[in-house]
């Protein structure tokens, strides 16, 4: 067996279902983040740009800039075409290496958690179940990576009319840490948690549409395509339940703590604020933009999650399967030999097995592996992997 292959499988039949739900849920999480990153700029300097000009507006009412930043981005297409013109492809993926950073604990603690509280939590209402797992995974994923939110908001709607500059995503940090402090990585965290409404509607939602869309192992195809539009339309009604807390969110973090007199404070006074000065519309800013990115970026997570997923824990029983298939082998050749026989421990997918000291051992492991074959291949219809060749 070559050595590649022993370790892996020796990795891949150590994990736990935790394990491998941590893992896929950071695949997905930043696979969909780079894919859909040129759609969150767009989102981002949408919602910021009414912001912008209030605080302009406040600081210096005759200031010509007002009026520009109000007409600069419009629509989808045009503030890609506007950000493309100004800054270039590097200026749609301002903010990528945030993007990386805040999605691999985001969704391993968020996968991780959701998981395990449905598991924990299981009771007569499933409903109760998936809101009560989605609001504990979602606050404490939020809690944890809020700060690398904050960098990536920053940067991503930096332009010419922003109070700041950064060169990338360790200057920022170290520049909003020297000028605002410490509490500047959790602005904006009352609209986060408020949030959490968004996926204690899209999670609960998500699996019940999976329940009616997908064949429950019938057929990979549907069960693909089920997946796909499960996590397509819960997002879609979610997001247009919940959306005017991203818009909160923005105006608090994209405000410097270091300007004086703070024009957004928390959540009552930031919602009257705009509400006051832009009108409800304000609220909605960017929200087909958002939708635009939202879907297929939540398509693409749940999607890839479920899949690699799925495919890890077939391989790992498959990888444990074949290893008990050793044993049994073992136990069949030490049966009909004097000699107890000591197999080669490479031969054992998860490495550490102690080597069997004699028939009596070998006997029951061999029974371990008559059992588990039957019943598996028979109960679940899994094929197993091909029997290694000792």
């Amino acid at each position: 067996m070559a050595e590649e292959d022993v370790w892996y499988h020796r990795y891949l039949a150590r994990m736990s279902d935790d394990n491998i739900n941590a893992f896929s849920g950071a695949l997905a999480g930043v696979g969909s983040g780079v894919a859909v990153c040129p759609l969150d700029v767009a989102k981002t300097r949408l919602q910021a740009q009414g912001g912008f000009g209030a605080l302009l507006k406040s600081q210096d009412p005759t200031s010509s800039k007002v009026l520009n930043i109000a007409k600069k981005y419009s629509g989808i297409l045009g503030t890609i075409r506007v950000i493309f013109k100004d800054e270039g492809i590097r200026g749609l993926y301002r903010g990528v290496v945030p993007i990386v950073i805040g999605y691999i604990p985001t969704w391993t603690v968020y996968f991780l958690l959701y998981e395990k509280s449905k598991n924990l939590m299981s009771s007569s209402n499933p409903h109760l179940t998936h809101i009560c797992s989605a609001l504990i995974a979602g606050g404490t994923s939020t809690l944890v990576t809020n700060p690398i939110w904050v960098v990536k908001t920053r940067l991503m709607s930096q332009n010419s009319n922003s109070a700041w500059y950064y060169r990338g995503t360790i200057d920022a940090f170290r520049t909003m840490y020297k000028q605002e402090g410490l509490a500047v990585f959790y602005s904006g965290l009352g609209p986060a948690l408020l949030g959490l409404t968004h996926v204690a509607v899209q999670f609960p939602l998500y699996e019940r549409f999976k329940q009616s869309f997908t064949s429950h192992g019938r057929s990979e195809l549907t069960d693909n395509l089920g997946i796909l539009l499960s996590s397509g339309l819960s997002k879609v009604i979610a997001s247009s339940i919940t959306y005017p807390h991203e818009v909160v969110r923005t105006r608090n973090q994209i405000q410097p703590k270091s300007s004086g007199k703070m024009k957004y404070r928390g959540i009552l006074t930031t919602v009257r604020t705009i509400y006051l000065e832009e009108g409800w519309r304000a609220f909605y800013a960017g929200l087909g933009t958002n939708m635009f990115r939202a879907v297929p970026s939540s398509a693409v997570t749940l999607f890839t999650y479920e899949l690699v997923s799925r495919h890890l824990k077939q391989c790992r029983d498959d990888t444990r399967l074949a290893s008990l298939e050793v044993l049994g082998k073992v136990y069949s050749y030490s049966s009909m030999n004097p000699q107890p026989y000591n197999p080669d421990p490479e031969l054992f997918a998860w490495g550490q097995a102690p080597r069997p000291p004699g028939l009596a051992s070998l006997e029951v492991m061999g029974k371990v592996y008559s059992y588990y074959s039957l019943k598996s291949r028979r109960a679940t219809g899994v094929q197993g992997a091909a029997p290694l060749q000792t």
